[in-house]
C-alpha cells in the first residue's frame, strides 16, 4: 500500500482481503496497522534489533484497534522505537515477560528444586505454609518480575500486625526465593524486592528454670505419673454433675513424663527426643547416636539422670518415646506439657526452655561456653554466646584478682580516707 498518515478514518476504511497485509504510517517509520485475513486489526511497530541490515527484523504488537486511538498508538510506537535506539529489544522483552512465571509458580519451583533436596521435611513444610497461607494471597498471582518492594513491604506489615517474628521469617523466605530465581534465570539476576525491607525488632526470650521452679516441675511430674493431676470442672455446665469425682484426675503416661525428663537431662531438642529410636541408644558407652539433627549427625552424652530415665521406659515401640503406633514417633507433647506446667504454676514455660535451663546450669557452673556448646551440639560458637552472661565465675575470679592487685598497690587506707569498697579494711 501507499504510505499514508494513519488516522481513524484510514483505520476504519481498512477491510479484509482474504490475506494478511499492513498499512504503514507516512510520518513515523515503522508504525503501522496489521490487517489479518480474518479482518482483525492491530497497531504494530516494526524495527531492526541491532545495527545494520543484517540485524533481525522484529515486529511488536502495540494494541488492538479500538482499544487505543491512532494518536495514542503512535505515542506508544515512538516510545518503543526510542527504546530500540538505546539498544533494547521491546518485542523480545515482551516475549520474555509473557513467559516469566508468577511468584506462586516461582515459589513452587523453589520448593521442588531447592528446598526439598536441601532442607529438612519440617522446614519444607513450614516454607509451604508460609507460601500458601501468607505470601500467595498477597501477590502469588503477580508476575515474579513485577512484584515490587512495596508489595513485599505491605505483606510484611500486614503479617507483622499479629506475628512480627513470622513476618520477618517470611521476608527471609521471599528473599531466598528471588535469589533462587536469579540463579535459575526465572527473574533477572540481582532483582530482589525483599531486599532493604526493615524487619521488626525481635526480643530474644531467655527463660531458665530456677531451683524452686525445678522442684515444682519435678513434683508435678511425679504426681502426674502416679496419682494424676487434677483438672477443673466447670460446675455451671449442665453436664458437670455427671462427671464422677474419682475421674477428675489425669494420669500422664511414663513415656510422656520420660520425654520431658530427657529434654531436661540432655538439653536435646524436642524432635531429637521424640524421634529417638532404641537403636540409637548405647548404654555401654553412655551415648545417644543421633543420625540426623538440626546440625547433622551428633552424639549426645548420657548422664546418670538420663540413663535412669531411659532404663525405666518399657520398649513397646521402636521409638524410645512410644506413640499411638509402634512404627510412628509421637508427634508432640502439647497436652501433657500443658497439664504439668499449669499444675506447677509455670504457664510461661516453653518446652524449648528446658534446653535453655540445661545450658544455663552448665554456663553458670563455670564449665565454659565451649563445653556447653559441645553438649548442646551447636555448630557455631556464636550460638552459645547467648549464655555468656551466665558464665560469671571465670570473670568474677579475674575481677577479684585484678582488684586485689590494685588494692595491694594502693596500700592500706588512712583512718580519715574515704572508704572504698573492696580495698584495705573493707576486703
Amino acid at each position: 500500500m501507499t504510505r499514508r498518515r494513519i488516522t481513524k478514518r484510514l483505520v476504519d476504511a481498512l477491510e479484509a482481503t482474504g490475506r494478511e497485509y499492513f498499512a504503514w504510517d507516512s510520518d513515523l517509520t515503522g508504525f503501522g496497522v496489521r490487517v489479518r485475513a480474518s479482518g482483525s486489526r492491530s497497531y504494530v511497530v516494526q524495527y531492526r534489533a541491532g545495527a545494520g541490515r543484517v540485524a533481525p527484523c522484529r515486529r511488536l504488537t502495540i494494541a488492538h484497534v479500538g482499544k487505543q486511538t491512532p494518536e495514542q498508538a503512535r505515542g506508544l510506537a515512538r516510545k518503543a522505537l526510542g527504546a530500540v535506539a538505546h539498544g533494547r529489544d521491546p518485542a523480545a522483552e515482551k516475549t520474555a515477560d509473557r513467559r516469566s512465571p508468577t511468584f506462586g509458580e516461582l515459589a513452587a519451583r523453589f520448593i521442588a528444586e531447592h528446598a526439598k533436596p536441601k532442607r529438612k521435611p519440617a522446614t519444607v513444610a513450614l516454607y509451604e505454609w508460609y507460601i500458601r497461607s501468607l505470601i500467595n494471597p498477597e501477590f502469588g498471582t503477580k508476575k515474579a518480575n513485577a512484584v515490587t518492594r512495596e508489595d513485599v513491604a505491605k505483606a510484611h506489615r500486614k503479617i507483622g500486625e499479629h506475628m512480627p517474628v513470622t513476618a520477618n521469617r517470611v521476608i527471609s523466605l521471599v528473599s531466598g526465593i528471588y535469589a533462587f530465581g536469579g540463579k535459575t534465570g526465572a527473574v533477572p539476576e540481582g532483582y530482589n524486592p525483599a531486599r532493604g525491607i526493615e524487619k521488626f525488632r525481635e526480643g530474644r526470650r531467655e527463660r531458665y528454670l530456677s531451683n524452686d521452679e525445678m522442684q515444682r516441675l519435678g513434683a508435678a511430674l511425679r504426681q502426674a505419673e502416679t496419682a494424676g493431676l487434677p483438672w477443673c470442672v466447670d460446675e455451671s455446665r449442665p453436664t458437670a454433675k455427671h462427671v464422677p469425682k474419682k475421674y477428675r484426675h489425669t494420669v500422664i503416661g511414663p513415656h510422656a513424663v520420660g520425654a520431658i525428663l530427657l529434654l531436661l537431662f540432655t538439653g536435646c531438642r524436642l524432635r531429637e527426643i521424640l524421634h529417638l529410636r532404641w537403636e540409637h541408644v548405647d548404654f555401654d558407652r553412655g551415648l545417644l547416636f543421633l543420625p540426623d539433627s538440626k546440625t547433622g549427625r551428633k552424639a549426645v552424652i548420657l548422664n546418670a539422670g538420663s540413663v535412669a530415665v531411659l532404663r525405666r521406659l518399657s520398649r513397646t515401640s521402636e521409638y524410645v518415646i512410644a506413640g499411638e503406633r509402634p512404627d510412628k514417633p509421637r508427634s508432640d507433647l502439647k497436652r501433657p506439657w500443658s497439664l504439668v506446667t499449669r499444675h506447677a504454676d509455670l504457664r510461661d514455660l516453653r518446652i524449648h526452655d528446658l534446653r535453655h535451663s540445661f545450658a544455663s546450669i552448665g554456663a553458670g557452673g563455670g564449665l565454659g561456653l565451649p563445653i556447653v556448646g559441645k553438649l548442646l551440639g551447636h555448630a557455631s560458637a556464636a550460638t552459645t554466646e547467648r549464655y555468656a552472661h551466665l558464665d560469671v565465675d571465670p570473670l568474677r575470679r579475674a575481677s577479684e584478682r585484678i582488684g586485689a592487685e590494685i588494692a595491694a598497690a594502693l596500700g592500706p587506707p588512712s583512718e580519715t580516707a574515704p572508704v572504698v569498697p573492696g580495698i584495705g579494711a573493707n576486703r
